[in-house]
């Protein structure tokens, strides 16, 4: 039996404003149609997932404690309208910087694939039908790496990476969608035309 399709979809810069680190509650701001591209999701019977880099943990900028507490707000943001996340995955490492618990050169840290991995082991996600949405070429690695389709939106960091990237003559992602909702409505349209 095969394993259902999940939507990784990167925070900063492609749920939510990119503000650089996020080191405040108050800094937190959903981008205008994320609730309503994860609702669509939500609708159409794919798991919405959250993976996140969160170095600033091993760096020192904030606690571990906050990045819980932002994941919470999306949440309750989502909630407000209508959409939930399936899960939520973090990677609070660095290979080189850091307190010995938070320097590691571990595998979720994207572009590796241990929070896709952990996703599809604790959802019953199918990666190779699956989908990682993001605003960098790192999360377009991190699909490739997996065996996953790469949607790279041209909100937050996405516009300067396409075009100014030294990578981005070798790492091509499947789609680009101007943000959020028309990588969802890409995707459910995708998904629609395999059952047909």
């Amino acid at each position: 039996m095969r394993g259902r399709v999940g939507v990784f979809i990167d925070r900063d810069g492609t749920l939510n404003e990119e503000v650089g680190y996020v080191n405040h509650p108050d800094r937190l701001r959903l981008l205008p149609r994320s609730a309503e591209a994860v609702r669509l999701l939500n609708e159409a019977g794919l798991a919405a997932v959250l993976v996140t880099n969160q170095s600033g943990v091993a760096r020192g900028y904030f606690p571990e404690k906050l990045v819980q507490a932002l994941n919470a707000k999306v949440e309750r943001f989502l909630a407000a309208e209508g959409a939930r996340l399936d899960a939520i995955y973090y990677c609070p490492h660095h290979p080189e910087v850091g307190p010995p618990e938070y320097r590691i050169d571990c595998d979720c840290r994207k572009p590796r694939t241990g929070m896709l991995d952990r996703g599809a082991r604790e959802l019953g996600l199918d990666l190779g039908r699956s989908y990682m949405v993001g605003d960098s070429l790192r999360d377009v690695e991190c699909a490739q790496n997996a065996g996953a389709l790469a949607i790279l939106v041209l909100t937050g960091y996405g516009k300067g990476e396409l075009e100014y990237h030294p990578k981005r003559d070798r790492v091509i992602p499947d789609h680009t969608a101007a943000d959020l909702l028309d990588a969802a409505a890409w995707i459910v349209a995708r998904e629609r035309a395999k059952e047909n």
